[in-house]
């Protein structure tokens, strides 16, 4: 009988950094063995995951798969050559050298394109807009695993301009899997920008739910007007208790044990906020593939109307409007959807306005965040290898 070895479980977390560090001259290189963030490769054992299980993605079939939509990941880049995404990765951008965004040492941004673009595996696992295409950019690799900061950080210049560049190559969505806890003007204009070019901004909550040690702080660009904030639900439909709470989440979506791209052909477990978002865009992308004139801001207020009620049965802090319902958003018009046909409904209560504050202070402050870090945009996820709960054994490549 196979031991069973107890579960690595990996807290990553990337920065954007408020020093702005000299933009390499030269391409990346190659990444170096297994991404530090992702899970060894392994062949899980078969099994639909929940996230699928909820979704079952193949009602949708014949109705929307994503095609003709370009979701924009802005993350640490995405793996080209992963089987999962073979024929929907495009040639992206790289703000950490020259690369065209098509690498990810980190493992996270492939993670995050595979649920909302990844082709069918075999074992149930697959993503929800199979036919979109995804626009890589590359924004960050500095990450905290175990306590230890790895990587090359990004800039939120860098991060502006990410937001910039994929508006103006095509992206009808962007999906930010990035946490920045300040409100800065490039950031604000960019992201302002974007909606008014009628792109989609969904972006995620964080994982830094205060536990009861004070209001959770804003995240961006989730904290910004018209951008859908994400928080995550766990298997049994609460929510995590590192989803934070507060006015900037508008919906939740499955983050807890949710199963994506690992190395190569493997896939893993992962839970956070990050991994959430995905699931939000994607609605987003089978929208727009259904309904192609309908607005950005439109798209967003379908995708309140129709999500599944909260535990409460009414929007709160912790859960926004539900958990969101890609069929329902998908299928059903405006007139049914009520508010669908409105401007994005109000937050439950008034949203936090930061005054950008003079570099000095900001540096002290998130210094404070994050454990003497100069950092603004914080990746978090926790990864957790499938073998932890699926005896994961070695693949064969």
């Amino acid at each position: 009988m196979r031991r069973i070895v107890a579960p690595l479980v990996a807290v990553m977390t990337l920065f954007v950094a408020f020093v702005t560090p000299a933009r390499s001259a030269e391409a990346a290189p190659a990444c170096a063995g297994t991404p530090s963030g992702v899970p060894a490769a392994g062949s899980p054992q078969a099994g639909v995951p929940w996230a699928e299980q909820r979704y079952q993605p193949q009602r949708l079939s014949g109705i929307a798969d994503g095609t003709g939509v370009v979701v924009a990941v802005l993350d640490s880049g995405v793996d080209g050559t992963s089987p999962l995404l073979h024929g929907r990765v495009l040639p992206g951008t790289d703000e950490l050298g020259s690369g065209d965004g098509r690498l990810d040492c980190v493992g996270h941004g492939t993670a995050v394109a595979s649920i909302i673009a990844a082709s069918g595996s075999g074992d149930g696992f697959a993503g929800l807009a199979p036919r979109a295409r995804i626009l890589p950019v590359r924004v960050t690799e500095q990450e905290i695993v175990g306590g230890t900061v790895t990587g090359r950080p990004g800039t939120v210049a860098g991060l502006a301009g990410a937001l910039r560049w994929a508006v103006a190559h095509g992206a009808r969505v962007l999906n930010v899997s990035l946490v920045v806890y300040q409100d800065t003007a490039v950031l604000r204009s960019a992201v302002a920008d974007a909606l008014a070019h009628d792109v989609v901004v969904v972006a995620a909550a964080g994982n830094g739910h205060s536990r009861g040690s004070g209001p959770d702080r804003v995240p961006y660009p989730a904290g910004y007007p018209g951008v859908l904030g994400v928080g995550a639900v766990g298997p049994d439909g609460q929510r995590l208790s590192e989803s934070p709470i507060g006015p900037f989440v508008d919906v939740v979506a499955p983050g807890g044990s949710v199963v994506a791209a690992g190395e190569g052909k493997s896939l893993a477990s992962y839970n956070g906020t990050s991994f959430a978002t995905p699931f939000v865009s994607a609605t987003a992308a089978l929208i727009r593939q259904r309904d192609p004139g309908l607005p950005a801001a439109e798209v967003s207020a379908r995708i309140l109307a129709t999500a599944d009620p909260v535990p409460d049965g009414r929007p709160s802090g912790g859960y926004g409007y539900g958990v969101v319902n890609p069929y329902r958003a998908v299928t059903e018009s405006p007139d049914a959807a009520g508010p669908a046909s409105a401007p994005v409904p109000a937050r439950v209560a008034p949203r936090p306005v930061a005054t950008p504050a003079p570099v000095r202070g900001r540096a002290v402050a998130l210094a404070l965040a994050g454990a003497g870090l100069v950092a603004l945009v914080v990746l978090a996820a926790t990864i957790v290898p499938r073998a932890s709960r699926r005896r994961w054994r070695p693949g064969r490549g």
